[in-house]
C-alpha cells in the first residue's frame, strides 16, 4: 500500500500553465504535488495555505528538475530542506532524489516568480 503524504495537490490549471512556463526537460512529467509532511494517516488535518509561489528552478542536467516554491513567505520546509514540486525525471530517477539536487546544486531564480494555488490535502505518495 502506498505511503500516504500531507500537502497540496497542483490543481489542473496551474499545471497545465507552469508547464507552458517552464517546459519539463526530462521524458517522466511528474509535476504534481508539494509535501508537506509524508507519512500521515487519511485523517490527518490538512495546511491551511491555499497558494503558493514559484521562486525558482533546480536542475542537476542529469535527470531531475524541480520547482522551488515558497508558502506563507518561505522557501523552508519545517524538516529544513526546501518547499518544492518534482518537475521532471529522466530513467532511473525517482521524485525523492528532488531533495538532495535542491541542497546540492542549488536553484536559480524563476524571473518573474508565479503565484500558483495549491489544494490542501492527504494523497498516496508518487515517490516509486
Amino acid at each position: 500500500m502506498p505511503q500516504l503524504v500531507l500537502g497540496w495537490l497542483l490543481p489542473e490549471e496551474e499545471r497545465d500553465a507552469l508547464l507552458t512556463l517552464v517546459p519539463p526537460r526530462y521524458p517522466r512529467v511528474v509535476a504534481h504535488h508539494v509535501t508537506l509532511k509524508p507519512g500521515v494517516r487519511q485523517d490527518h488535518p490538512l495546511p491551511e495555505a491555499t497558494r503558493g509561489r514559484v521562486v525558482g528552478l533546480a536542475d542537476d542536467d542529469r535527470g531531475v528538475q524541480a520547482l522551488v516554491v515558497e508558502i506563507d513567505g518561505t522557501t523552508r520546509r519545517p524538516d529544513g530542506s526546501t518547499w518544492h514540486i518534482t518537475w521532471s525525471l529522466g530513467p532511473g530517477r525517482k521524485p525523492v532524489e528532488s531533495n538532495d539536487v535542491i541542497r546540492q546544486h542549488r536553484w536559480k531564480p524563476l524571473e518573474p516568480p508565479r503565484d500558483i494555488r495549491l489544494e490542501p490535502a492527504v494523497f498516496a505518495s508518487t515517490n516509486g
